[in-house]
């Protein structure tokens, strides 16, 4: 039986709408990566002593191991969900295959790189931006490490004052490469007396940095306060070191004595804002 027009019609719409809307759901069947929780296990993992997988990490490292896998970066034996050194290798390898190169291509998945690797495979969410480069206090450091300061200067009162900052590669040989990348400053302690120190590093802790108070007998360096930025995507290889090793309660240094600081609970910057 033939159909007026307008019935022929209403029916047309309704199948159009139909097919595009079985469109649109398989376009949402894309599986979550979260950005914060495998940024997470890229730095702690590679310092474990053994292969314990960092909590809520698992999902999202999978999907990255495995794109890597089928680019041909990482062998199949190494898609476990573990970020070790193989998979920050392989991603770090990655990178440079984008063109990227220096502190962009340091295996800790950036927001532009992951979201390159998981087009058509995943969808990245607890995005991370360290945020453009910006002039603090005579010194050069990013957006997230700007605010995070800005932070812990409100919680304690007080302004700080920087004896270094970030992206400073071979600027001072006793930092072993710690501040070639971002998330990375040294504060300033003169004047501030056992109490003060303590409590500088107890504020930076809490807004999301690995922070220590550094004094001559561990190095030759002066009285300072060193702190990293946890999960900040422009980390060097050995300020994500640090990180890791501050998750495991260690101090960061070469020889990874027991952490010194006072404890309190350890949050990313984007946790401490949700707290």
């Amino acid at each position: 039986m033939k159909l007026p027009s307008c019935a022929a019609t209403l029916m047309a719409a309704a199948l159009f709408t139909s097919l595009t809307g079985v469109a649109g759901a398989s376009a949402e069947v894309l599986p979550s990566m979260n950005m914060e929780a495998t940024v997470k296990a890229a730095q702690i993992d590679p310092r474990r002593p053994d292969s314990t997988l960092t909590p809520g990490a698992k999902a999202g490292v999978l999907l990255v191991e495995q794109a890597l896998r089928d680019r041909r970066l990482l062998d199949a034996k190494w898609v476990d969900g573990y970020f070790g050194t193989t998979t920050v290798t392989a991603y770090a390898n990655y990178q440079k295959s984008l063109g990227l190169t220096g502190i962009d291509a340091n295996g800790l998945p950036g927001k532009t790189s992951l979201t390159k690797l998981g087009a058509g495979r995943f969808k990245v969410t607890g995005v991370i931006d360290p945020g453009a480069r910006v002039s603090t206090g005579g010194f050069v450091i990013n957006t997230r490490t700007r605010n995070m300061l800005a932070e812990a200067k409100r919680l304690l009162g007080r302004d700080l004052k920087l004896d270094q900052g970030s992206y400073n590669p071979g600027g001072d040989p006793t930092s072993a490469g710690t501040h070639d990348g971002g998330g990375v400053l040294d504060i300033s302690v003169k004047g501030m007396n056992s109490t003060t120190r303590t409590g500088v590093v107890r504020a930076l802790r809490l807004v999301g940095f690995a922070a220590w108070l550094r004094n001559p007998q561990q190095d030759n360096w002066p009285w300072h306060i060193h702190a990293a930025a946890i999960s900040d995507t422009s980390l060097s290889g050995q300020a994500q070191h640090q990180i890791g090793d501050y998750y495991l309660g260690l101090n960061g240094l070469a020889g990874r004595g027991p952490d010194d600081g006072p404890k309190v609970t350890i949050r990313t910057w984007e946790e401490y804002q949700r707290r």
